[in-house]
This record gives structure tokens, sequence and C-alpha cells, in this order.
């Protein structure tokens, strides 16, 4: 059995030269600077069985924050990582950074941005661009906050690099490619998790257990509550959940056209057929519950730059009369194609959906959250040929505006990023899956501020934003959008505890600081990346705490985490 013992950060010069003495045999001798899945161990029962004080599932942004705070807590730490890369969609594209108000985000999530402004401050950082050129502005800030030495606009890799850093740094053990056991792999005695099993056989066992994936694996497999879909506005007495036809808050929707767009394959001809990408589906009626989510896509990294430029691929599977939707559109005089070729440094963009037709694959993602590893693994597939497709289609068919064809096909994907992928992201944007029932659901009205949030952890502050959810046939025959909603708040609001903490008769030793407890309307604006690295930090020393105080994240004292929190620089109110 692996016992993995606590390691300090390496911060002074006596340690690295150590680093540089012992070499390989430092590695060895520390496995959280090796590979984790290669760790020797001794094998109970033919399995190699690793034992820490937090296991932590994922290997999102919020997943290394977290093991980056147990360890600076005192205890030790397994990142048990499905993926290869850390990081998630922070190291994943999602490099324009949605943040609101940026003097809510403190702790190790405004380090991680920190520590972004100081790699650009070196002039090799501007491989393809100079500094100087780079003077746009991002989510209504300056990108390179020079003020409060911060930077919130970057290159993927350079995320990656964050993140990679802070694996080093701070010794720890990650398990890349260990994919949890579903079915199976999740043992519990009276209400605990007492370890988990990966699909390679390899047990992790730990005082104090963390969700931190995306997509809520080790919280279903555990048996605590969660949801998918939408709920409906009377649940919670909310205005902007459920359905929400007529909600036009962006430029996201058919009446932004000069003329509607018949559903049918022969305009107004029913017996035709439909158009590819509309459901035959009723739309349901408004403020109604439903099984629909947010619609996914992946966020991409661009360029122009012709020598660090990969011409858009054509998928092997591509067939044009999929994107005849987006030909009527363009028919009806559509032109804001680059609206969200949002940039980046070094002539680099963070692209994003956009318009009625977009790289937001509608309808596509509902069996997402409960589907197996090879369901999801078709599904992303799926959405990477749909979108692959529809960058080849705007830079190589007649009908898209020679214009439009001639600018498209000046970009391709960066060269350099994603390079074991041909330049294509890792990371599905997973805007939403399960999300917990947990000891506090947060809503509509605590973001709104019509309820006051109880023992904050946090802070979030962006709009409230829920990407389409379905394509429907209006009572005209004509395409519409619906589940496009954008609100602006008040003004920051506080996350309560209980939204990353289970229900008691749930489980008492497990933390979930990304699928939080929160109706689909309010993880509209929780789900950003600074706010999910707050949560796992914050999420990370209650697992200590109750781990120091032999009790259940349930029962830890608040004004204790609140202390605790305030110390380690999170920003918990206004």
């Amino acid at each position: 059995m692996i016992h993995i013992p606590y390691l300090r950060p390496k911060r002074d010069l006596f340690i690295s030269a150590i680093l540089l003495i012992l070499g390989l045999a430092f590695l060895i001798l520390l496995p959280g600077l090796a590979e984790a899945s290669r760790m020797p161990s001794s094998p109970v029962n033919g399995r190699r069985v690793v034992q820490a004080d937090v296991v932590i599932y994922g290997g999102t942004s919020a997943a290394i924050i977290a093991a980056v705070e147990v360890i600076r807590s005192g205890k030790s730490v397994a990142v048990v990582s499905p993926d290869l890369h850390p990081g998630g969609l922070t190291s994943g594209g999602l490099g324009y950074t949605d943040t609101g108000r940026k003097e809510t985000i403190g702790g190790l999530s405004r380090d991680f941005y920190h520590r972004v402004w100081l790699h650009y401050q070196s002039d090799s950082a501007w491989r393809w661009q100079k500094s100087a050129e780079f003077g746009n502005k991002g989510q209504g800030t300056p990108a390179i906050d020079g003020q409060n030495r911060t930077m919130w606009l970057f290159e993927p890799h350079v995320a990656e690099q964050i993140f990679e850093d802070y694996i080093r740094e701070y010794a720890i053990p990650v398990f890349r490619n260990e994919w949890l056991d579903r079915e199976k792999g999740v043992i519990l005695k009276k209400g605990r998790i007492v370890s988990i099993t990966t699909l390679s056989g390899m047990i992790f066992k730990g005082q104090m257990f963390m969700d931190a994936t995306y997509e809520g694996d080790l919280m279903a497999a555990a048996g605590v509550g969660f949801v998918t879909g939408r709920e409906s506005n009377a649940e919670f007495g909310e205005q902007w959940n459920g359905v929400q036809k007529g909600a036009w808050h962006h430029r996201h929707n058919f009446l932004v056209l000069k003329e509607p767009v018949s559903a049918y394959k022969i305009p107004g001809d029913p017996g035709s057929g439909l158009l590819p990408l509309v459901s035959p589906d009723p739309p349901g009626e408004n403020g109604s519950a439903d099984h629909r989510i947010q619609a996914y896509c992946f966020r991409l990294c661009m360029t122009d730059h012709p020598a660090n430029r990969i011409p858009f691929p054509r998928p092997a599977n591509y067939d044009s009369t999929q994107y005849e939707l987006l030909a009527r559109v363009f028919e009806r005089g559509w032109s804001e194609v680059f609206d969200k070729f949002d940039a980046l440094p070094n002539r680099k963009t963070d692209t994003n959906n956009h318009g009625p037709v977009s790289s937001d694959y509608l309808g596509m993602n509902y069996d997402y959250p409960g589907a197996s590893y090879a369901q999801r693994r078709e599904i992303i597939k799926a959405h990477e040929e749909y979108q692959k497709g529809l960058l080849w289609f705007m830079s190589h068919d007649r009908r898209v505006p020679e214009t439009i064809r001639d600018k498209m096909g000046a970009w391709g994907l960066a060269a350099d990023e994603f390079t074991d992928h041909g330049g294509w992201p890792h990371q599905l944007y997973i805007r939403e899956s399960r999300r917990m029932r947990g000891g506090y659901v947060m809503t509509e009205n605590e973001l709104t501020r019509r309820c006051p949030t109880p023992e904050s952890i946090g802070m979030g502050s962006y709009t409230i934003d829920s990407h389409n959810v379905q394509r429907y046939i209006d009572e005209n025959g004509n395409v519409q959008n619906e589940g496009d909603v954008g609100l602006e708040l008040p003004g920051p609001y506080a996350i309560a505890y209980g939204s990353v903490v289970p229900r008691r008769e749930d489980c008492t030793n497990l933390l979930v600081p990304v699928c939080v407890s929160a109706t689909h309307i309010a993880y509209g604006s929780i789900r950003m990346e600074p706010v999910f690295m707050i949560l796992g930090q914050s999420a990370a020393v209650a697992a200590c705490m109750a781990i120091d105080r032999n009790i259940a994240v349930q029962e830890i004292p608040y004004p204790a985490l609140r202390e605790a929190l305030l110390s380690k620089g999170q920003i918990l109110n206004e």
C-alpha cells in the first residue's frame, strides 16, 4: 500500500539545489514529482492501493487548486484524474476568462491569474506578437491588470503549464488516465466513502473525498442525490428557470434575421421533412421543467498567423447538407460570424458560439450526464465532427458569402496548442451536467439578492448565463432557438457552504465544488472557472478541518471555517 506523505512546497534555493543534484533519484523518492500512475507499490490482492488524507477525483482547475490547498493545510492528497491534461476548461481553450467582478476572486484562484501575469511579463512569452500590440480589453476590464498584478486572458498551453507547475511545486501525486469504476468502484460504510476503485484496478483510500469533475460521477456513484435538466420556476420560486420561449437576451436566435427560416427541407412544406439540427419535439410550456441542458461546444484556439496556422481539417464524415440551416441564415444577410473571435495573446483566439446557428450543438448532449464512458466518447466525437464540419463549411462552401468564406479561410487552428491532438482542444465544454441536491440549493433568488445566502465560502458575480437548450419548430413552421438567458446581476453574490456538501443522509465525507447544489439557472452563473477554483480551495479547507476535528463535513462550525478561509485570502462578502 502506498501511503502518500505530506510534502512541503519547494520554495528555497537549498531545496532547488537538492533537486538539481539528485535528479532522477529525487523523482523516485518523491512520488508526486513523477508520473504518479507509475509509482512503485506493494500490491494488495493483486491491486495497487493508494492511501491519502484527501482523495480528489477529477483533473479540472478545481481539482488541482484543491490539491494545492490540501498540501498547504498539512495533509496528504491523491488526485485521481481521468484526464491526461490538468486544468479542465481553463487549459482546454477557455482563455477568455469569464470573471464578472474581479475583486471577488481571491485566494489560490487569484494566485493562478497572478501567475498568468508573471508569465506574460517575459519577452520570450510573446512569440507571435509584441506585448504592446495586445491592447484589447477582456470582460469589461483590462486584459492585463498591472495594478493588481493579474492577467485574465491567456493561451491554453500557458494555463496548462501553470497547473503543471502547481503539481511539481507542491509534489502533488496525480494519477492520470484513471477512470472511476462507476458500477462497483465506490465502497461506503455507515454513510462514509471508504475507497474508490478505478477501471485499471487501482484502489484509493482516504478520510475525505472530493468530486471535482464536470460530470459528478463520484457523487452519483456514491448515491448522493442529484438532478439534471431544468427545474420548473414553481419549484424554487424563480422566474428564469424552465422553458424560456421568448427570452431573447443575446443575438443567438432567429429573430436577428431579416426574415424567418422555415424548418422544412422545402420551405413551408412539412411533408418534405425537417432540416438537420431541428428537433421535432414540442418545446414545452414556459416555466415548466424538462430534461434538457445547455448546449456544449469546444472553445477553439485559432490563429491567423501563417507561421502558426493549421488549416481547418475536413472531417472524415463531412456532409454539407447538415449545414443547410446555416446556409439559409447566410441567405438572409447574417454576417456576425467573427463577433466571438475573442483575442488572446500571440494572435490567437478563444472562439465561442455566436448567432442562430453556431458551434453550440443544440440538443445533442441530453444523454451525456448519465451516459457510459463509451457513450460519452461518441457524444464528444459527434460534437468534434459537427464543429469541424461547421468550420469547413464556412471556409469552403459556395453557399457562404465570398467575403466570409475568404476571411474564414485565413484562420486555422493554432499549431502550438493541443499539440498531441492536432491543435484541437482536449476538453469539450461541459456547461452543465449533474447538479447535486445538497445541504443548500443555490437559486436565482440568492444570486439576485432577493434571498440572503448563509455561510459564504466564496463569491460569484458573472451574469446568469444559460446557452440555448433546444431548437424547435414554432407555430408558423419556422425555426427558433430556446433557452438562451442572460441576466445582469445587481452585484456579487455569496455561495453557501451547503451547496458543496451533500445531505447528511447521503454522505458525510464528500465535498463537491463543481457539480454544486444549484438550480439550472443559478448554475448558469456559478459555473465559471474562477469560481470553481474558489470553491475547490474552500472545499479543501473544509475537508482538512473535518479530518482534524474527526467530524462529518456537515458538522464543521462555520465561524471557524470562515476564519480559516479569510486567512487564506478568500473573498466571502462585499
